[in-house]
């Protein structure tokens, strides 16, 4: 299964109303394009971060009233699922397609994660790009770009890791849909491999 790239179509799910509808179109517009980054991506990350990694792509099942208000396929070490683990995403909001590295708040390790965050921010600091961003919570579609954080406010969100229970931790690429609708299939694909590359180290910290 080949990727295509995204289109308005598929940003436009998320305008349907009704849990229903908007999940019919999710399965039928969206799900078949995470698939197919899922099966893309699976090798190259698990030749990259070392451990074989499986994809799931999100089924939103314990839904009962409120539809999806994005979507994703994650990637991780375990085929029986993601959120536990350290992990990588690539998803969409109506607004724009993200690319993550991501530690959640059900992941057991989040306090000795955050401590080796805190122990290696002036590396992390330096080498994480510009225009990359991090979030601390991945219900969000807000994120901080990495340049207009100063290193005590990372610091803090680092920080936040060890002490909060809901805290998490997320770092990669946004795009947004006016871009990324005028992608390329084929460069959306180099550019999300761009992007795992760059936060591999942050894979291999956890």
């Amino acid at each position: 299964m080949s990727f295509s790239g995204f289109t308005q179509a598929d940003f436009n799910v998320f305008n349907i109303d009704g849990l229903d509808e908007r999940m019919e179109a999710l399965k039928s517009q969206i799900r078949p394009k995470l698939e197919a980054l899922g099966q893309h991506f699976a090798p190259t990350l698990s030749s990259l971060a070392g451990d074989e990694m499986h994809y799931h792509v999100a089924k939103h099942a314990r839904r009962t009233k409120n539809p999806p208000k994005d979507t994703w396929v994650a990637f991780a070490s375990n085929p029986r699922g993601y959120k536990m683990l350290p992990h990588f995403q690539i998803g969409l909001w109506e607004t724009h397609v993200f690319i993550w590295f991501a530690v959640i708040y059900e992941a057991p390790n989040k306090e000795a994660f955050g401590k080796k965050l805190e122990k290696n921010i002036h590396s992390i600091y330096k080498q994480i790009p510009k225009d990359f961003y991090w979030s601390g919570d991945h219900m969000k579609p807000d994120a901080n770009l990495h340049s207009e954080l100063t290193k005590e406010e990372l610091l803090t969100m680092f920080t936040r890791l060890q002490t909060v229970k809901k805290a998490e931790i997320l770092c990669g690429m946004n795009i947004p849909r006016e871009q990324a609708v005028n992608i390329s299939g084929e460069e959306m694909l180099s550019k999300i491999e761009f992007v795992f590359k760059e936060i591999l180290p942050l894979y291999k910290l956890a």
